[in-house]
């Protein structure tokens, strides 16, 4: 999944984050082992069945922050991977007892580990927030894409809920906006009554060695791009 380049000394803010990673890990080990036991010591079967189903519902949310933890080592990732790992992890967690499902159209893509976290951390917010404001009834549909285009690597998310557009933007879309903006990157998304879409299209810093030391094209997202998201069908499940 990996290719070790080089390592380096994280910073002091990094790694006060990777100290609070880890606690935030033990934090849920502990809670899992205490429901766990609480269920073994349980002599009512309906009980013991939701303290276990518990226990993995809450292994389900460990394994989505274990993947969204910022890397430590300058590695390079398999992205199709890592993306297809953090999809089924928010999929256990969030989106099946919602009975939403997730679907997945991802190109074989590697990138350098910090931007690699950063599209995760995008890919999240975004199914989050489909999956809480778009559909208020229950289940629906959430598709996300991954390809390249040219010097770029496109990422789109739609959905076939009901959410309107916001009237201004909210916290996690600051977030996507400050992230797409750190990967050199443009972010769009537009509401109908076909669903929300979203795409963002950033540098694709895998490209041949002679375009090194050149300054990275500017992204942009053409027309073109979003009616292809929009109407694309080559998904399959997470």
């Amino acid at each position: 999944m990996m290719e070790f380049a080089s390592q380096h000394r994280l910073p002091h803010e990094q790694i006060l984050l990777h100290e609070l990673n880890h606690r935030v890990n033990n934090e849920f080990a502990a809670a899992i082992s205490v429901v766990s036991l609480k269920a073994a010591r349980s002599g009512d079967d309906e009980v013991k069945a939701a303290l276990l189903g518990i226990a993995e519902l809450l292994h389900r949310y460990a394994d989505v922050h274990r993947a969204l933890q910022m890397p430590e080592f300058d590695i390079v990732l398999d992205a199709e991977m890592y993306l297809r790992q953090l999809c089924l992890s928010i999929s256990q967690s969030y989106l099946d007892e919602r009975k939403i499902k997730l679907l997945l159209a991802i190109e074989p893509l590697r990138l350098e580990a910090d931007r690699c976290w950063r599209l995760g951390m995008i890919v999240y917010e975004l199914i989050v927030n489909s999956a809480r404001h778009a559909f208020w009834r229950g289940e629906g549909e959430i598709r996300v894409e991954l390809s390249r285009a040219g010097a770029f690597v496109q990422c789109g998310v739609t959905d076939n809920g009901t959410a309107a557009a916001p009237s201004a933007p909210g916290h996690g879309l600051k977030i996507i906006q400050d992230l797409s903006q750190s990967l050199g990157g443009r972010f769009v998304q537009k509401f109908g009554p076909r669903g929300a879409w979203s795409i963002l299209v950033f540098p694709d810093d895998s490209a041949p060695s002679e375009l090194a030391g050149r300054p990275r094209p500017r992204a942009q997202v053409s027309e073109r791009a979003t009616e292809v998201l929009h109407d694309s069908l080559s998904t399959v499940p997470c």
